[in-house]
């Protein structure tokens, strides 16, 4: 669902490895290959502000350097990272209902992040910024150990083929990356439509030894509460039920 974009140079700049950094994960992607255009409104509020409030996962070969999101965001805050945000309904909502988090949003798609950029304009949010490219990417080069207090991940790619289940985001290795940049006591909120994926999240997740699962019910330091989208209600509409998972890191 994450593809890389062009854009920023210089990877010295994120750090010394971890352990997590060196974990062999496979590149095989977990996106489709899309292609779409903007309209002339969104190529023009694109143009005004993407280089403010967006950057690219990469430039060519070459990964983004770590992520001074205290200086991007223009203060010192919580960091909720979004994987995979879509046209942004979920993200716009949640943000505006946390003013208090700053939140990076990913999505390979250009399009989806224009429609999010042109809401955010709209409603003048100050507490979101935008990353174009591969969800993995970004957790790998552009944030540290410790470094987020929250990881949503809604409605990934199920890739229901069995065949196609390497291709699935939420992987050990993923998780595992997830759990090293989340900070004691953050959250990892995942949703999904597709019920064998349900399973599978759940299995990768209960087995990392860092997280444990933890209820909506729970005093957590992010909102689980999400904003029903277009896509969520189609799957609702045609019966499929939608599985909520959380965990919280532990150490």
């Amino acid at each position: 669902m994450h593809q890389p974009g062009p854009d920023v140079a210089d990877a010295s700049a994120s750090g010394p490895e971890t352990p997590a950094d060196r974990y062999r994960f496979p590149r095989v992607t977990s996106f489709r290959t899309r292609r779409s255009t903007l309209s002339a409104a969104q190529q023009a509020t694109w143009e005004r502000l993407w280089p403010e409030l967006g950057m690219h996962a990469r430039d060519g070969d070459v990964p983004a350097p770590r992520l001074d999101t205290d200086a991007w965001f223009g203060r010192s805050a919580p960091i909720v990272l979004e994987i995979g945000c879509g046209t942004g309904t979920s993200t716009l909502a949640m943000a505006q209902a946390e003013p208090h988090l700053d939140v990076v949003a990913v999505e390979v798609y250009r399009r989806g992040l224009a429609q999010l950029l042109s809401a955010i304009d709209r409603a003048h949010v100050t507490n979101i910024r935008l990353v174009r490219g591969d969800g993995v990417d970004v957790l790998q080069h552009m944030f540290g150990p410790d470094s987020l207090t929250g990881v949503r991940v809604f409605f990934p790619d199920p890739w229901p083929k069995a065949r196609h289940h390497k291709r699935r985001l939420l992987q050990p290795g993923t998780v595992a990356l997830i759990a090293d940049r989340l900070r004691p006591g953050g959250v990892l909120h995942a949703a999904t439509d597709h019920a064998d994926y349900a399973e599978h999240i759940a299995e990768v997740g209960d087995a990392e030894p860092r997280l444990r699962r933890i209820s909506p019910s729970d005093a957590l330091p992010i909102s689980v509460q999400r904003p029903v989208t277009k896509y969520e209600g189609k799957a609702q509409h045609v019966g499929s039920a939608v599985t909520e998972l959380l965990w919280e890191k532990t150490s």
